[in-house]
């Protein structure tokens, strides 16, 4: 092929910015210019970091600073100095990458510098690594920008400075993208969330005395290699890959407009074009329009928008000539909606769109967005409009486990327009109480590439009051997100961190952000679970009231066989009394009444493997005089399947306004175990005397305990089983089979004065349980669906002799187990347990 000249292939590109002209330029971050950082989902580039921009794209490379990564999961938390973090269009803040690295480059460098800063034409910023540094294997990395690119140049150089032959990989490595693929030798990928509108190209370049890498490297003493790719950026993923087809090859340029049948723009359409037989998509501008390159050919093409009849075109693109690809689409069919609350304001909600009758379910958009997850849409406010195809569906219309629900079948012609409408009435009566949940994550994490916007939405239409902002690895904030989609007055926040690495997570608020800084000021996680809990209390500066929790935590190794070697050593010693709180719920089971401390399952791999129950293990730690605090979560990284919902806690609040709740008195009396756990039902316990859970009393002989069950029109209980010491007696074992009179059909579903006999010092637990109930209603096809409603408190403390509390040592019939259960002896326990 022949060498084409890199500028000349973009003369003819539609400019982002058509009015400026300016020569490239290189720069570094510092505290005076943060502002120049460009910004976008992904956005990760702070203070240090060099910049690259021209008149049509923006682009940060990572600066050879301490700990420098773009997020958590960033190549598991390799450090990666150098490599590109961010590339969006000039003024766009749009960036959807969150790293490109160049011949998978990741670990220390020697340097990260400024080349040319562009007053020559060209900007350059180059990564080296050097030989001595490297074992003998010199790397470069430069990356070049001029003006009219629509993406960056980057050019690598190994030279192998050794005695000895040099083997390895040049393949490149980006993240995160859910939607790729390769078509001509070039990868592509689109933005997680198609309505982001980005897309992104790269492919190798031959130009210049560099030809296409080999496969593998092999470089003999002495020998240098040197190669170049393009990446580019566009709206979308087959503008990108238009320009970097016309780094490679002739190119022709096709325009087009998709507009409705009464002539009006469709922003939300896209164009599927068919290149070898993959398809590629190109989205529209706000006007509907749409202008990219391909090489000379005929293509077929489909445009669509969700509940419009699609139409499928020929598109014939020549060099010579430009083309044109202007379409009209039907009316769509689609559904509206006015869900209101009962004084009349516009709720948050989530509508399920279940096909029946022969009709499909639709698919909205991908897992982790609100406004169209899978056949989920989450809206705000309660009012909203959702296309879909013409058919027969049951909609179905949430907002938590307080709230009423809808069902409405909605038969849907085409080009029609039905409306769903109607009001989400406050069932369950929970004053003082507010609905919390101290785990969830968004894309800033790195793990996942849920927006943040799409989990504020989904916390709020869940009726999560109370959410502290805990994203991996990083100090954040959620309320300016909260406050931009006018949700104060649904949720509140407290910035705060999940402290994550191979070994215990940590959640802890309250911690102040410090913006554009690695890892936003948060500190570095360590293997040691005391350490970390050390660090977390005092960082900032002492704070009474930081509350500390262990996430999904290893109840074996953390508190009974720390080294893994099958035998009881106390775990981290210690450790209990350094945090506040175990989340005993973090997942789609509740076994608290399982009775046993392990069950066997199945991973993604389809391969069996034993599982401990923490909830199971919680219980014998409590009877050996744990005073660390149950608690349930979703730990949600998604918005549809791992979504919020399902486990949660109830906290005792002197406000049920949101927007006026005190992270302050939240942690207060999640301190004092005041917590109660639910996947749904709305549980209510205290002695008495009115001793709550959390606290220690004095009871000789036994407790009385006043126990109410609420539940919303979709949940229902059918036992509540009293746990004394972690045992289920059978005296406090009451179900809708053997009590039928205590069970009521309408949102109370129980509401009676319990009496414990108690002949020891006693914790008691109180359980509401659906035993022949799921979740189906409210969740559909996410798998919060399938877990039981389930709910329990804290322990209250019984004092029976007056003697003080002391635990009973009682490890439940099982011994505390240990690491390395196999299976196999896990089946042959259960078995002979069984007989």
């Amino acid at each position: 092929m022949k060498p084409i000249r890199l500028a000349a292939c973009f003369v003819c590109l539609p400019l982002l910015l058509s009015s400026v002209r300016a020569a490239p330029e290189a720069f570094e971050i510092g505290p005076h210019n943060k502002d120049q950082l460009p910004g976008g989902k992904e956005a990760d580039g702070i203070i240090g970091d060099f910049v690259l921009r021209n008149n049509l794209v923006e682009v940060v490379i990572s600066a050879n600073l301490p700990h420098r990564k773009a997020n958590m999961s960033t190549f598991s938390a390799a450090i990666v100095p150098g490599c590109l973090f961010d590339l969006t269009l000039r003024g766009a803040n749009n960036d959807q990458i969150t790293i490109f690295a160049p011949g998978g480059q990741q670990g220390p460098v020697s340097l990260v510098r400024i080349v040319s800063e562009g007053r020559d034409g060209e900007a350059v910023i180059e990564t080296i690594v050097t030989a001595a540094n490297n074992n003998g294997l010199f790397k470069r990395h430069e990356y070049r920008l001029k003006d009219d690119w629509q993406g960056v140049l980057v050019v690598t150089t190994y030279r192998n400075e050794s005695s000895e032959n040099k083997t390895g990989s040049v393949d490149d490595r980006w993240t995160n993208f859910l939607t790729n693929g390769t078509i001509r030798a070039i990868a592509w990928a689109d933005a997680v969330d198609p309505a982001d509108k980005a897309g992104y190209a790269y492919a190798w370049i031959e130009r210049d005395g560099m030809s296409k890498p080999p496969q593998v490297l092999d470089l003999k003493p002495g020998q240098e290699l040197k190669f170049a790719r393009f990446l580019a950026v566009g709206r979308s993923p087959a503008e990108a890959f238009g320009i970097v087809s016309a780094m490679r090859e002739k190119t022709g340029a096709v325009s087009g407009s998709i507009k409705d049948e009464k002539g009006q723009p469709l922003p939300q359409a896209n164009v599927t074009i068919t290149i070898d037989g993959k398809r590629i998509l190109a989205y529209p501008d706000e006007n509907g329009r749409f202008t990219l390159r391909l090489p000379p050919g005929k293509y077929e093409t489909e445009t669509i928008e969700l509940g419009r009849p699609a139409i499928k075109q020929t598109l014939e693109i020549s060099e010579q000539q430009a083309a044109s690809l202007d379409v009209k689409l039907a009316a769509p069919s689609s559904i509206t909606f006015d869900i209101r609350d009962e004084s009349g304001r516009g709720v948050p909600c989530k509508a399920q769109f279940i096909g029946i009758d022969g009709t499909a379910s639709p698919y909205l958009g991908p897992h982790n967005r609100a406004r169209g997850c899978r056949d989920q849409y989450h809206s705000e406010k309660g009012q909203f409009r959702v296309q879909v195809a013409p058919g027969k569906y049951k909609v179905v219309v949430t907002h938590g486990i307080e709230f009423s629900h809808l069902e409405q079948t909605v038969d849907l012609g085409a080009g029609k327009t039905e409306a769903v409408k109607g009001t989400l009435r406050r069932l369950l009566k929970t004053p003082g109480w507010v609905s919390a949940d101290f785990h969830n994550h968004s894309t800033p994490s790195g793990d996942n590439t849920c927006g943040t916007d799409d989990r504020i939405i989904n916390l709020a239409a869940e009726h999560i009051e109370f959410a502290p902002t805990t994203e991996h690895n990083r100090f954040y904030d959620w309320k300016p997100h909260i406050d931009k989609l006018g949700l104060t007055d649904e949720i509140s926040t407290v910035p705060g961190v999940e402290l994550t690495g191979s070994g215990a997570h940590f959640n802890s608020f309250p911690f102040e952000p410090k913006p554009r800084t690695q890892d936003w000021g948060a500190p570095q996680w360590q293997k040691d679970p005391r350490l970390n809990a050390v660090v977390l209390r005092d960082y900032q500066g002492p704070e009474p009231l930081r509350w500390l929790q262990i996430n999904h935590p290893d109840m074996v190794e953390n508190f009974i066989d720390r080294d893994g070697d099958g035998r009881v050593d106390g775990g981290y010693l210690g450790l209990g009394q350094l945090i506040d709180g175990v989340e005993t719920q973090n997942g789609m089971r509740a076994d608290i009444l399982a009775g046993m401390p392990f069950y066997i399952a199945r991973d993604q791999a389809g391969k069996e493997i034993v599982i401990f129950s923490r909830e199971f293990i919680w219980l014998q730690m409590l009877n050996r005089g744990a005073r660390y605090w149950g608690m349930a979560v979703s730990d949600a990284h998604s918005i549809h399947g791992n979504g919020v919902g399902g486990w949660r806690m109830y906290m005792p609040s002197s406000t049920d306004e949101p927007r006026k709740i005190d992270w302050r008195e939240i942690s207060r009396n999640s301190k004092a175990g005041r917590m109660i756990l639910t996947s749904g039902p709305y549980l209510e316990v205290a002695a008495e005397d009115g001793t709550p859970a959390g606290r220690e009393m004095r009871g000789a002989g036994g407790v009385r305990l006043k126990v109410k069950v609420q539940c919303t029109d979709w949940i229902d209980i059918d036992r509540v089983q009293v746990l004394v010491n972690g045992r289920a007696r059978s005296d406090l074992n009451f179900t809708r089979k053997t009590h039928a009179e205590w069970f009521g059909s309408s949102v109370t579903k129980f509401d009676r004065t319990i009496s414990v006999p108690l002949s020891e010092d006693s914790h008691v637990i109180v359980v509401a349980y659906g035993e022949n109930f799921d979740l189906s209603t409210g969740y559909g096809t996410s798998a919060q669906a399938k877990l039981k409603p389930c709910a329990y408190n804290n322990p209250i403390f019984v004092d029976v002799d007056g003697g003080g509390f002391k635990p009973n040592g009682d490890t439940l019939d099982w011994p505390l187990p240990v690491k390395g259960l196999t299976v196999e002896d896990a089946k042959r326990i259960l078995s002979e347990r069984a007989k």
